[in-house]
């Protein structure tokens, strides 16, 4: 048996963090032989309902978990954490704008940065509460003492959706769509990018011929989904929130299927001509230790343009809070 390791969930009383926090204290997503320290995260009006959480993780009786740790204090929460899985944040209220939701949401992770420092000098941060990409690039840049590569920001629900309406629309099984990539910001001017995802290791363009479909309902209902589901069912899509958090962190710690890759917002290094210190979905290749941003992807004028506008919004947001870095 290994070593138990420390993992931080906030927003922990959360309908997405609970479909999340049994998963991970199951063993599921750092593995069945993998003990660790669960430490839940929440504001004080929450507590209550959090202390519920912690009781029904009592009650599940995992093996692998060792100790449960409820708190409402950052500081606490990251203390000595291997991997932070950052869920909570502010959701926009009815009549506010986006620029306030920015600057509220980012003094959250300004604390959260601060309170990083805390944390084991192996730590990862998964950031998964929106805007996940400006929420990041705050916290980054407020844990200095942290290699800017422990960070990322969701884009694994928005590749999935992309996996899934192709697989769908080409009558294939899900694992026979590969290379898919989401670029830019987790947000309605993402770039699904279909020009490079392959079915049965073909081109995808070459398996779905229908240019008219790819360019304007797939890319709009991989976009728009989020939406789509809160105007169905009148709550947001924590399950599969939750579900693609944990292939983020499954990602990470196993290396990436030869000639495949995953998506992930990370700080840019300058690849693409994403200017640099931008946390921008990317495609991403993994040796299960560390990262790379997979280079030579063919990035035409059309895919240019739905990146550029994508990368517009992620500076105007890192405009709007930079007082916050």
């Amino acid at each position: 048996m290994k070593a138990p390791i420390r993992v931080a969930i906030t927003g922990a009383a959360g309908q997405l963090a609970y479909s999340l926090t049994f998963r991970v204290a199951s063993g599921e997503v750092f593995g069945p032989d993998q003990p660790l320290h669960l430490t839940l995260l929440e504001i004080p009006p929450a507590m209550n309902a959090l202390r519920g959480v912690g009781m029904e993780l009592d009650d599940c009786a995992y093996p692998l978990l060792k100790s449960v740790k409820l708190t409402d204090k950052a500081a606490e929460a990251f203390d000595g954490i291997s991997w932070g899985l950052l869920v909570g944040s502010k959701p926009r209220g009815k009549g506010m704008e986006r620029g306030d939701l920015l600057r509220d949401n980012g003094k959250i992770f300004v604390e959260q940065g601060n309170a990083l420092e805390r944390a084991a000098k192996d730590v990862r941060i998964l950031v998964v509460g929106n805007p996940a990409n400006t929420n990041c690039l705050i916290a980054m840049n407020n844990a200095k003492a942290i290699p800017a590569e422990r960070f990322a920001a969701m884009t694994r629900l928005d590749h999935n959706r992309a996996k899934g309406q192709l697989a769908v629309k080409a009558g294939v099984e899900m694992n026979a769509v590969t290379n898919v990539t989401i670029w830019g910001n987790h947000s309605a001017t993402q770039f699904p990018d279909f020009l490079n995802a392959k079915i049965g290791g073909k081109p995808a363009p070459e398996v779905i011929r229908d240019r008219k479909w790819l360019e304007n309902e797939f890319v709009s209902t991989v976009q728009k989904r989020g939406a789509a589901i809160i105007e169905a069912r009148g709550l947001s899509s924590a399950a599969s929130a939750a579900n693609a958090a944990i292939d983020h962190v499954k990602s990470m710690l196993v290396a990436t299927p030869k000639g495949d890759w995953f998506s992930a917002a990370v700080r840019s290094d300058g690849s693409y001509g994403i200017p640099m210190g931008l946390v921008c979905g990317f495609p991403v290749r993994s040796d299960g230790t560390t990262w790379e941003i997979v280079q030579g992807v063919a990035v035409g004028d059309y895919a240019r343009q739905k990146i550029d506008l994508s990368v517009k919004e992620l500076l105007e947001e890192q405009e709007i809070t930079k007082a916050l870095m």
